[in-house]
């Protein structure tokens, strides 16, 4: 069951409880009470509280807090109750607070459920005829159909989705009469194609006639040649891909910033897209497009990093990570090449059965654009004009200009996420490493040409930032010097965007008999194969 949507999950279980067996209004709403909290992130520490017709129904003994969402208990357009659901302590924040936006269209759904189910009581007790309304309902085999019954209602996109599938399905089983169906018209009933005799003419657009017999005809298929728990899994499984597709579109916007995709990783991370049975097409998708937007564009990574890298690996890389709100940044060549190092060391040795512990030194990152952020705020933008100035003038100017970023300030959203890079660095040595867009890439590693700083870090944490903040002026500082400038102009590279991203690394001893990619490790792009360097270190004397 780890494999269902819990909300799904918990609306089938809701759902029947109310279509089996004649129980009570009560016995309903203390149902939606033991049910509700697994359809949310954090079950254990939730409460639940229905009111009803002057009636309380409470999951749990403990006070309402400022933590909380509610929805109407709806009745023939009228509210007749409600629903709230709070956490006893603060949790980490989410899209409501410390719910989810899905955690909110659930309690919408069951809110109109029971509605639904306290007017056919009433109706039954007012007729005299209970038995015939619950037989109307009992026994009915299709449970998968109450699933999208009520998703039809509450989220027609994805009924119209799901219904794509199941006709797909059909087709894919040899089912007689799906041809027929899918040949009609897609199954929004909006755009769909046919052949003609000359394909330079537009194709010609289908419409349906009547549109619910068309949705009936499929599910009624459906019904007499798929097995209930057959299709009932299909349907979990396709709802957990369509959440997937959320986050790729989230990825693929241009106008999504690094934060609002940090925000959707961790929400994902709570259903842990890679644990359930996804297709192959939607986790390769899902791992280029997160490849593309924190890493590069560049072909060659990407065709090698997407058999390595998995899409849960980037939960623990954006909670070290430092950027401005407004991020549109990636993490430079450096970066890029250590992670994607890592990754292919360990599972190599996983596969060939290899007892390998890889080390790799604790690392925080600073989106590219950071630069941006910072020469901005401090009016710094006349420096883009040295790469263009003769390389003896900027030889000449280059002591100047460090000296002008090392004596400017740090946007207040930086200084905050350098201050918990410390507090989770401890006092151990650091060293401040650029990690720019161009470097370790095909034809141009950029070796040596900007500056990588080692700190000391000792003493107050405010002596610490502040060294911190000075390295990194430094490092930005760099992009400027005459051995970067001079490098490009040779290259034909002067015209490309620049932008750098720092690695913050941790500089600790190594036990004895471990691998580990030291702080100066890198992988670069030689002939389209990665190149290492240095090589890999074993601390044992070998």
């Amino acid at each position: 069951m780890e494999k269902e949507s819990k909300e799904i999950k918990c609306i089938y279980k809701i759902e029947r409880a109310l279509i089996h067996g004649a129980i009570s209004i009560d016995d309903a709403f203390n149902v939606a009470l033991k049910e509700l909290p697994h359809g949310f992130l954090h079950p254990k520490e939730l409460n639940v509280q229905i009111k009803f017709d002057s009636k309380n129904f409470t999951l749990r003994p403990f006070p309402e807090t400022k933590w909380s969402l509610e929805a109407p208990i709806i009745k023939l357009e009228e509210t007749i109750g409600k629903i709230k659901v709070f956490y006893e302590h603060k949790l980490p924040p989410e899209d409501l607070g410390p719910f989810l936006h899905s955690e909110q269209k659930l309690l919408n759904t069951v809110g109109k459920r029971l509605g639904y189910f306290v007017l056919q009581k009433e109706l039954a007790e007012l007729y005299g005829d209970e038995e015939v309304f619950r037989q109307s309902f009992e026994g009915r085999e299709e449970n998968w159909r109450a699933v999208l019954d009520v998703i039809r209602k509450t989220e027609p996109n994805l009924f119209h989705r799901l219904l794509r599938k199941i006709l797909r399905l059909l087709c894919l089983e040899e089912v007689k009469g799906a041809a027929r169906l899918l040949n009609l018209s897609t199954i929004d009933s909006k755009v769909s194609t046919s052949k003609t005799e000359d394909e330079n003419k537009p194709l010609r657009k289908k419409v349906i006639n009547n549109y619910d017999e068309y949705i009936e005809a499929i599910l009624g298929l459906a019904a007499e040649n798929i097995p209930e728990a057959i299709l009932f899994g299909k349907i979990q499984k396709w709802i957990k891909e369509d959440r997937s597709g959320d986050l790729i579109k989230t990825l693929e916007s241009q106008d999504t910033s690094l934060s609002e995709i940090s925000d959707a990783i961790r929400k994902y991370y709570h259903i842990a897209p890679e644990k359930f049975e996804m297709s192959p097409a939607a986790v390769k998708g899902l791992r280029v497009s997160l490849l593309r937007r924190f890493f590069t564009d560049h072909i060659d990574f990407i065709n090698i990093a997407k058999e390595y890298i998995k899409i849960t690996d980037f939960y623990s890389l954006i909670n070290r990570m430092v950027f401005p709100q407004t991020s549109h940044g990636k993490l430079g060549g450096k970066s890029a090449g250590l992670f994607l190092a890592k990754k292919i060391l360990e599972r190599s040795s996983n596969a060939a059965g290899i007892s390998l512990e890889v080390k790799t030194p604790k690392t925080w990152y600073i989106a590219s654009d950071g630069i941006l952020h910072f020469m901005h705020y401090n009016d710094l933008e006349d420096a883009y004009e040295q790469k263009y100035k003769d390389i003896e003038e900027v030889r000449l100017e280059y002591p100047q200009i460090v000296q002008v970023f090392k004596n400017s300030e740090f946007p207040p959203d930086m200084v905050k996420g350098l201050s918990m890079a410390l507090d989770d660095f401890g006092s151990n040595p650091l060293i401040v490493r650029s990690s720019s867009l161009m470097e370790d890439q095909l034809g141009a590693a950029f070796s040596g040409k900007y500056k990588s700083l080692f700190l000391a870090n000792q003493g107050p944490k405010s002596k610490r930032l502040a060294d911190l903040l000075d390295a990194i002026a430094e490092v930005y500082a760099s992009i400027f010097g005459p051995d970067p400038i001079e490098y490009r102009a040779e290259r034909g590279m002067l015209d490309f965007h620049e932008e750098m991203g720092i690695m913050i690394q941790e500089v600790v001893g190594n036990k004895v008999g471990k691998y580990f990619l030291p702080a100066f490790a890198g992988v670069a792009f030689s002939n389209n194969e990665f190149r290492w360097s240095p090589r890999i270190k074993r601390n044992d004397g070998l």
